[in-house]
């Protein structure tokens, strides 16, 4: 590949063919994200896949997010669930509860750790009786630009 003087970095050019149809949706998509090329796009694409890939084989350190959704009424919940994130200290960076109305909370925890740790984590908190819903966000900061 012949390098130009815009051309100095590690970026590489390559062509991709897609359905004329398929394209347009992408472009409606890019536009309502407010992307201003087709090339952060397929980037930010690419990554979410790798992390994805990370994430499944649970290899990889990184961080994110479990969400809780739950009954605060629920005998003795609200201390269990503290006892469990004291218990993963290593894991857990922070915690935000928020009131949902006047029998659900939100639990929002920042962790850092390997995947199995925090998917076995949000396992342990997501089992507790009168946990409705539990999710996790995950991303890695160990991905190549």
């Amino acid at each position: 590949m012949k390098r130009t003087a815009k051309n100095k970095s590690n970026l590489v050019r390559f062509g991709v063919a897609l359905d004329r149809g398929l394209l347009e949706r992408f472009d409606t998509l890019l536009r309502s994200l407010h992307y201003t090329n087709r090339s952060k796009a397929i980037a930010d694409l690419i990554r979410e896949r790798l992390v994805e890939e990370d994430w499944l084989k649970g290899n990889k350190m990184g961080v994110g997010v479990i969400t809780l959704v739950y009954d605060h009424h629920k005998y003795q919940l609200d201390n269990k669930l503290i006892d469990i994130q004291h218990h993963h200290l290593g894991l857990v960076l922070s915690s935000m509860h928020v009131h949902l109305d006047k029998n659900l909370c939100l639990e929002i925890l920042a962790v850092r750790g390997n995947a199995v740790s925090i998917k076995k984590l949000a396992g342990k908190l997501g089992g507790l009786k009168g946990v409705r819903h539990t999710s996790i966000s995950f991303t890695t900061t160990d991905l190549d630009t």
